[in-house]
Formats: structure tokens, C-alpha cells, sequence
């Protein structure tokens, strides 16, 4: 994989994904674990395109924003770091006023099978 590749994937928050519903707050915005899982659905999905199966390992981001339920997102990972099997991307979600959150997130190249068997899995 090389670094500066990119994918950018678009959203519309649902209802579901406040924190309210998700329970992390009381109010009916953009919940941050909902932010979170997009922005390392879009590092998967980078990493895929690259023709590689990942396991998230590290997330480190900030919640800058709010924004409601109907707002449409653009969430963009970027690979900065790889290292063997590691891969690093910056990751950044944004609706059409800027930024609600970015962040460093870090995966880890897989052989899904064996991964799996370790764990007792098929």
C-alpha cells in the first residue's frame, strides 16, 4: 500500500446514530461512537480497495462538531504510515459547514483464516 492513497465514502446520519439512541448523551445530535465507526469503516474500506483484509487496532480522534440527524457527511481516510503489516491513516469526517471530526486511526494486515483460528473461529 502507498501512502497518500485516499477513499472518501458519503453519509447521511440516521436517527439511530445520535447519541440518544446510541446512548453516549442525551441529546439527539450525531453521537461520537457513530462518527468513530465511520471513519474506521472508510480506513476499511481504503485498505480493501488496496486489496487487503485489516483488524482495527487503534483510534484516536476528536469530536468537534455537532451536527443533526439528515446531515450528509463525507468521511476521507488517508494512508500516511505503513510499516510491515501496520498501516496508519489520518481520518477526517466533514458536512458541507466543515469539519465535525478527525483523527489518527491504525490497522493491522490480516490473513482473515488464520485470524480466525486463532480465536476458535471458522
Amino acid at each position: 500500500m502507498e501512502t497518500g492513497k485516499t477513499l472518501t465514502l458519503k453519509h447521511v446520519v440516521q436517527d439511530s446514530e445520535t447519541a440518544q439512541k446510541i446512548g453516549s448523551g442525551g441529546l439527539p445530535v450525531y453521537a461520537t461512537p457513530a462518527m468513530a465507526a465511520l471513519m474506521e469503516e472508510c480506513a476499511y474500506r481504503l485498505a480493501l480497495s488496496c486489496g487487503e483484509e485489516t483488524v482495527g487496532t487503534r483510534l484516536e480522534i476528536s469530536h468537534v462538531r455537532a451536527c443533526l440527524p439528515g446531515t450528509e457527511l463525507t468521511a476521507r481516510a488517508e494512508i500516511t504510515e505503513t510499516e510491515g503489516r501496520r498501516i496508519v491513516c489520518k481520518v477526517e469526517v466533514s458536512d458541507s459547514e466543515g469539519l465535525i471530526g478527525e483523527g489518527s486511526h491504525e490497522r493491522f494486515v490480516i490473513d482473515p483464516e488464520r485470524f480466525m483460528s486463532r480465536l476458535g473461529g471458522r
